[in-house]
């Protein structure tokens, strides 16, 4: 009773006394709005029911809100101490602080402002915070708010996946996920803010496993069968002449009678690999799980062992890695735009001028667009002057697309240009395929991974001017 007796006089008189101005009641309307707010959010994300899976929601719940919650401390102990200043300097300092009643009128103005504070606050902290976490789960928070994802935030809409949640792919279903997102998203904050990101940022072992985010939405079981491809290409002579490639890839999957086939099919299986670079290009050790449940591992010539990296499981990400943020070359964004109708193959050697100049060093985007535009329209003044002066709207047409293709896949600032992403989907342009189907790859018993064409497609057509496929086909 003595003990209560003298923290009561000692402690909580004075404290409430000097605590009684407008500095401290509003630093205790603010502590106690946050500390609500906060509570509240772990108790939401502790039952996993309305929690944002957002990796930036730490910028509100780890930063923010804990930096207004010791703001609000900090406020009442500058009005604590400026009160016991002011009341010393004017000898106002009872030798009895009053005591704790709420029957005081003074006292209980005191708790009503902090109440009525503490709610107006609840409901503003709470309402942003809310609408804070609503705008972090739009896809334009993470492309538009960070510049360091221009890359990225471009390539996303030009993709298949352009109406996918960035959220949906880079984050892991559970808890575990979501604490990886929370620790991973307040680092990435601090990068960009004193400036210390990767130029260019690679994805690397950032994106969760398939199984917890991509088999969300697809069905690794659903059979696709045989896929037709028509691949249209332009020469570099005056004409641009225009040839066709037509493959019919073998996607198969699992048919009706449970059985595996194609592509899909023979990876299904548990493969594992190393790699010894950082975006899985060089892969010089394979290891591949038999239906009996023994493994048969596959070196590349020369290794006697497995190299030292870490083992990774092979699943939809390292064939599919550039799902929703896909770079062309530049041959191929050309000969796609080409084959849409510009820029139109009936300005001479368009397709040698275009490559060239898209495939010049700018400093920035700007300078690229300017730059592109001048030299196409310098060219055929003064190399073609027929052709400019009945087809300029073509010309200047073929210059804004041949910019256009630029600037959407070069960026200077963050050293991205061709090539920097490789596609692993096919080998004409990188590797892809042949890391590991490129006949160096063999087992202890001599068997080695087929690099037979025909087991992933079949090319129907190679480089043809008019192919009389496309025609019985209808699709000329």
């Amino acid at each position: 009773m003595a003990e209560s007796r003298g923290l009561r006089e000692t402690w909580l008189r004075p404290f409430f006394f000097y605590g009684n101005n407008p500095t401290s009641l509003i630093g205790g309307a603010v502590t106690s709005a946050a500390a609500f707010t906060l509570i509240g959010y772990w108790v939401v994300s502790f039952l996993g029911h309305g929690g944002s899976s957002n990796p930036y929601l730490g910028i509100i719940f780890y930063l923010l809100l804990p930096g207004l919650f010791i703001l609000g401390l900090v406020l009442i102990a500058v009005g604590i101490l400026l009160r016991r200043r002011h009341l010393k300097a004017t000898g106002q300092i009872p030798s009895i602080f009053p005591d704790i009643d709420l029957r005081d009128p003074r006292f209980r103005h005191g708790i009503d402002f902090v109440l009525i504070a503490t709610f107006i606050n609840f409901v503003i902290v709470g309402t942003a915070s809310y609408r804070g976490v609503a705008y972090m789960d739009k896809p334009s928070f993470c492309g538009q708010s960070c510049h360091v994802m221009a890359p990225e935030w471009t390539a996303y809409h030009v993709s298949p996946h352009s109406g996918v949640a960035c959220t949906d792919c880079h984050i892991a279903a559970g808890i575990p996920g979501f604490v990886h997102a929370k620790v991973n998203g307040t680092k990435q904050l601090f990068m960009v803010m004193f400036h210390d990101y990767p130029r260019p940022i690679m994805a690397g072992d950032k994106l969760p496993p398939a199984r917890t985010t991509c088999l969300n939405c697809h069905n690794p079981d659903t059979y696709i069968g045989d896929k037709l491809v028509v691949k249209t290409s332009y020469a570099d002579d005056e004409k641009n002449s225009k040839t066709s490639t037509i493959a019919l890839l073998h996607v198969g999957g699992r048919d009706a009678f449970s059985r595996w086939s194609g592509i899909h099919g023979a990876h299904m299986g548990k493969i594992e690999y190393i790699a010894t670079d950082s975006t899985n290009q060089t892969i010089p050790w394979i290891s591949k799980t038999n239906d009996n449940g023994s493994a048969t591992e596959f070196l590349s010539a020369g290794l006697k062992g497995p190299p030292a990296g870490q083992k990774r499981t092979m699943d939809c990400l390292d064939c599919h890695n550039r799902a929703a943020h896909s770079f062309d070359t530049a041959e191929d964004a050309l000969n796609t735009d080409m084959a849409l109708g510009s820029p139109s193959a009936s300005l001479p050697f368009i397709h040698k001028e275009g490559l060239a100049l898209v495939k010049a060093k700018y400093t920035s985007e700007d300078v690229a667009r300017t730059a592109i535009t001048s030299g196409l329209v310098t060219f055929y003044r003064s190399q073609f002057p027929a052709i400019w002066n009945g087809q300029q709207a073509q010309v200047k047409q073929a210059a804004e697309t041949l910019a256009t293709i630029y600037n959407t896949n070069i960026f200077p600032l963050m050293n991205v240009t061709w090539g920097t992403h490789p596609n692993n989907l096919g080998h004409n342009d990188y590797p892809g395929c042949f890391r590991c189907h490129d006949g160096n790859h063999n087992a202890t018993g001599g068997a080695s991974i087929t690099n037979d064409c025909s087991a992933c497609h079949n090319l129907l057509t190679t480089d043809e001017p008019n192919p009389k496929l496309l025609t019985e086909l209808g699709m000329r």
